[in-house]
C-alpha cells in the first residue's frame, strides 16, 4: 500500500467512524470538526476594483417576478428580457436598461458569463436568461467578440445546448474535458488545505479569469445543495472558478464553510465578479444541484440581482428554507444524525433525508470576509411584481 492509498483509506475510515458514533447518537445535535488552515495564494493587484465584490451597491437584492415567466417548463423570452430590464433599472436606480448596464460595462472589457449548467436538462442557467445578458452587455458597446461564457466542465456545457442556443461569436469554454485537467487553470493563483489526507492540496484558479476577462457576470441558479446549503452566488463562482473542489466534502462532513468564501475572496477573482443574477425561473428545493426529478422543481418565476453575492444568496437561504417548510422537508440546518444516509439514490428522492450535515453558514462566513452583508436586517430586498 502507497503513502496515499494509505492516507486516503485512513481518512476515509475516520469520516466512516465519525458517522457511525453519529448514528448511535440519534436526536442529540454534532458538533463537528473545524475546518483546516487555508493557505490562499492570489495574484497581487495594486488597488482592489471598485466593482469588486460586494460591489457598487452592498446589501442590495433586486428581486423581480412574472407569473407567465415560465409556463409548463417553457421559459418566455420576451418576458425574460422585461424582468432583466426592470431588475436592471431598479438595481442601479438608472432610467433605462441600457444605462444601466453601462454602469458596469465599456467597449474595452472583456466580460466572462459564469454559467451553471449543472442540472441541465431539468433545471440550469437558462439560455433566454443568458441571451438577454448578452444582449445588456452587448448594449454598453462590448463586441460579441469580447464576450464568453465558461464553467467548469465541458460534458454539462454540452447537455446545456449553450453552443447551439447562443448568438454566433459567442465564446463557450469548458474548463475541464476530462478528470483531473488542469491546462486550463493558472498554478500561480491557487486555494491550499488539506481536508482529508488528499494527494492534491490546491484548487487552481481559471486562467481564463486570471489572464482572459476583465469583468465577470455571474448567472448561478435558485438551488439547494446536498453539502452547502445552497448553490448560490457564491458557489457557483467559486466551485466552478477553481478546480480540485470535491475534496472538500466526504459524506457526512464538508468544509464548503469556509472554503466557499475563501475562494471567492481570492484575487483576481473578487475584483472582476461585478454583476450576479440568479436564475430562479425554476427552483430545486431538494436534491440539488443535480436532480432530474420533477417533483423537486418548482417553476418559482424569479430572478434575483446584485452585486453583493453574500446578500443575494442570503435572500435564496431564505426563499429555499421557506419552500422546503412549506413542503415538510428537512430543514438546511438539520443536525440530527439520524436524518443523514449513506445512500445517495435513498437522499435524492427523500426530502426527510441528507448526505451531509450541510453548511448554509458557508454565507455569513463569506460576509464575515467582507464579501458583503448577511444579516437579512441590513439587506436592501427590494421586489418588483411584473404581473
Amino acid at each position: 500500500m502507497n503513502r496515499r492509498t494509505f492516507v486516503t483509506s485512513a481518512c476515509l475510515g475516520t469520516a466512516s467512524l465519525f458517522l457511525d458514533q453519529a448514528s448511535s447518537r440519534a436526536g442529540e445535535e454534532v458538533h463537528l470538526p473545524p475546518p483546516p488552515p487555508i493557505h490562499v495564494h492570489g495574484m497581487p493587484l495594486a488597488e482592489r476594483s471598485p466593482f469588486g465584490m460586494p460591489g457598487l451597491f452592498p446589501g442590495r437584492v433586486v428581486e423581480v417576478f412574472h407569473s407567465k415567466s415560465i409556463l409548463e417548463n417553457h421559459v418566455s423570452q420576451s418576458i425574460v428580457r422585461l424582468m432583466l430590464e426592470h431588475g436592471m433599472q431598479s438595481l442601479t436606480g438608472e432610467s433605462s436598461a441600457r444605462a444601466a448596464w453601462e454602469r458596469f460595462f465599456n467597449p474595452g472589457d472583456v466580460v466572462g458569463i459564469k454559467i451553471n449548467p449543472s442540472g441541465a436538462p431539468a433545471c440550469y442557467s437558462s439560455p433566454e436568461l443568458v441571451r438577454e445578458i448578452i444582449r445588456g452587455i452587448e448594449s454598453a458597446g462590448v463586441p460579441t467578440r469580447n464576450i464568453l461564457i465558461y464553467d467548469r466542465y465541458s460534458t454539462e456545457i454540452q447537455a446545456g445546448s449553450y453552443h447551439a442556443l447562443l448568438p454566433v461569436g459567442i465564446r463557450v469554454i469548458g474548463l475541464e474535458h476530462r478528470a483531473r485537467d488542469v491546462e486550463a487553470y493558472d498554478l500561480n493563483v491557487y486555494c491550499e488545505a488539506n481536508f482529508f489526507g488528499e494527494w492534491e492540496t490546491r484548487s487552481y484558479l481559471a486562467r481564463v479569469v486570471t489572464q482572459q476577462i476583465t469583468k465577470i457576470v455571474n448567472v448561478p441558479t435558485l438551488k439547494d445543495h446536498s453539502a452547502a446549503g445552497v448553490t448560490g452566488c457564491l458557489k457557483n463562482l467559486g466551485y466552478g472558478s477553481f478546480n480540485n473542489v470535491a475534496r472538500s466534502h466526504h459524506a457526512p462532513i464538508t468544509f464548503t464553510d469556509p472554503l466557499i468564501g475563501v475562494m471567492c475572496s481570492t484575487e483576481p477573482l473578487r475584483s472582476k465578479a461585478v454583476l450576479h443574477i440568479m436564475d430562479g425561473l425554476r427552483e430545486v428545493w431538494h436534491g440539488g444541484p443535480l436532480t432530474q426529478l420533477q417533483d423537486f422543481i418548482y417553476q418559482a418565476g424569479t430572478l434575483f440581482l446584485g452585486t453583493d453575492p453574500v446578500a443575494v444568496d442570503t435572500v435564496e437561504l431564505q426563499t429555499i428554507e421557506k419552500k422546503r417548510q412549506q413542503e415538510g422537508a428537512l430543514s438546511l440546518w438539520d443536525r440530527n444524525p439520524a436524518n443523514i444516509v449513506r445512500s445517495e439514490r435513498e437522499y435524492f428522492r427523500d426530502p426527510h433525508k441528507s448526505l451531509f450535515f450541510r453548511q448554509p453558514a458557508h454565507i455569513e462566513a463569506a460576509g464575515k470576509l467582507g464579501l458583503g452583508v448577511w444579516e437579512p436586517s441590513k439587506i436592501d430586498h427590494r421586489r418588483l411584481d411584473l404581473g
